[in-house]
């Protein structure tokens, strides 16, 4: 089964709005869409996925890629999300279904050149949709997904290179206990929730072939690690705070960095593949 949060919170406007504001002020959703769009290989495309769409960031690299003459089906679970994609993007080649992912299948009319999904793999019931990409994929269609680091257990060096003291999630945590007398949760080592080693077992499984994986780096800065913190479904500290309280926490965490401070978070990257029909 798909986690609890694939959905939680996402479908709220509030949400939405201030993750389209991200994406649109920030480079990252742009940059990772744009490589992964790259690697999927889209010249001569008909009909291209963008799987976890949310507001369209995905989409919009797609289609800067694709033939004039090609299709591109956004589908994501979230009504809200869909709701501020369609205000800014209005390519006619673009398709919006509201739908999760694991429901691909019913809801794509063809054969597939690509499906790509950005920053959202491990929040869907894993084995069911990589079953459902091979479905809708056509024969040496390419599936290409990425992985946060943390939750695939990878860091790329740059990370470990760049030490730009507390990190912003730490220094919310000691607000946090200062202002409103928080005790964070111990904390516990647990092991990556879809590492390499299992999403190759679950593309074998799904009858998809891996052709590429890579770790790279996405750099940014305290700034847009602030911005990203403001979205509410990425409020912290967890527990019994309001989302004004969260957010005077981050101001004041926030407040004892330098803007510009180097961040870096680490990705998996993987491209896959329908293996091509035998004669």
């Amino acid at each position: 089964m798909a986690p609890l949060d694939a959905v939680l919170g996402w479908d709220e406007d509030t949400t939405a709005e201030a993750y389209a504001a991200f994406t649109r002020g920030f480079p990252m959703y742009g940059a990772t869409s744009r490589d992964l769009a790259h690697r999927a290989g889209l010249a001569g495309s008909s009909l291209v996925i963008d799987l976890c769409g949310g507001a369209g960031a995905t989409a919009e690299a797609i289609l800067d890629l694709v033939p004039s003459q090609a299709q591109v089906i956004s589908l994501d679970n979230a009504a809200a999300m869909q709701r501020v994609g369609r205000r800014t993007l209005t390519d006619p080649r673009l398709t919006w279904v509201t739908a999760p992912a694991e429901n691909l299948a019913e809801h794509v009319p063809g054969a597939a050149d690509a499906v790509v999904c950005n920053s959202a793999i491990w929040k869907t019931d894993v084995p069911q949709v990589l079953a459902a990409v091979h479905q809708v994929l056509r024969p040496g269609g390419r599936f290409v997904f990425n992985i946060g680091g943390g939750f695939a257990g990878v860091r790329h060096p740059d990370e470990t290179s760049v030490r730009p003291g507390p990190s912003l999630n730490t220094l919310i945590h000691q607000v946090a206990a200062n202002d409103y007398g928080y005790a964070p949760p111990p904390t516990t080592e647990e092991a990556p929730k879809l590492p390499l080693d299992a999403v190759a077992d679950h593309l074998s499984v799904a009858g998809l072939t891996m052709l590429d994986t890579e770790i790279v780096a996405q750099h940014s800065t305290m700034a847009e690690k602030k911005a990203w913190l403001s979205i509410p479904v990425f409020a912290r500290p967890n527990g019994d705070f309001t989302h004004a309280q969260r957010m005077d926490i981050l101001d004041k965490a926030y407040s004892l960095t330098t803007p510009d401070t180097p961040t870096v978070t680490s990705w998996l990257v993987v491209v896959a593949q329908r293996p091509r029909e035998q004669r």
